[in-house]
C-alpha cells in the first residue's frame, strides 16, 4: 500500500469522524453545557437576589427597630408629660380645696364673731337695764337718767 493513499484514507475517515461528532455528538454536549451554564447563572442570580433581599430585610429591620424606639420614646415623653399635668392639676385642685376651706373657716369665724357681738350686746343691754334699775331705785331725775341712757346707747 501506498502511504499517500493510506494518509488520504485516514484523513477522509478523520473528517467523517469529525463530521459525525459535530453532527451527532457535539450538539448534545454543547446543549448540556449551555443548560448547565444557564442553571449556574440562574443560581448565581438567585444568590445575588437573596443577598440583596437579605440586605433590604436587614435595613427594614433596622428601620423598624429605630421607629419602635422612637415611638417608645414618644410614649415615655407623653407619659411623663401627662404625669406632670396630673401633678399640676392635683396641685391646683389642692389649692382650690384649701382656698374653699379657708373661705369656709372665714365665714364660720365671721358668724361666730357676730354671735359673740350679739351676746355682748345682750349682756350690755342687761347691764344697762340693771344699771337703770339701780339708778331708778335711788332717785328719779329725768335729766340725769336721760344723759346716762344716751351714753349707754352710744357705747352699745
Amino acid at each position: 500500500m501506498n502511504i499517500n493513499v493510506t494518509l488520504i484514507g485516514q484523513m477522509i475517515m478523520f473528517f467523517m469522524f469529525v463530521f459525525f461528532c459535530m453532527k451527532y455528538v457535539w450538539p448534545p454536549i454543547v446543549g448540556a453545557l449551555a443548560e448547565r451554564e444557564q442553571k449556574i447563572a440562574e443560581g448565581l442570580a438567585a444568590g445575588e437576589k437573596g443577598r440583596h433581599d437579605l440586605e433590604l430585610a436587614e435595613q427594614r429591620a433596622t428601620e423598624l427597630l429605630r421607629e419602635g424606639k422612637e415611638k417608645a420614646q414618644e410614649f415615655i415623653a407623653n407619659a411623663e408629660k401627662r404625669a406632670t399635668e396630673l401633678v399640676e392639676e392635683s396641685k391646683l385642685n389642692a389649692k382650690a380645696e384649701g382656698d374653699r376651706m379657708i373661705a369656709a373657716a372665714r365665714v364660720q369665724i365671721e358668724q361666730e364673731r357676730n354671735q359673740a357681738r350679739e351676746a355682748l350686746r345682750e349682756q350690755v343691754a342687761a347691764l344697762a337695764i340693771t344699771g337703770a334699775e339701780q339708778i331708778l331705785a335711788r332717785e328719779v331725775d329725768v335729766n340725769a337718767h336721760h344723759e346716762l341712757l344716751q351714753r349707754l346707747s352710744a357705747e352699745i
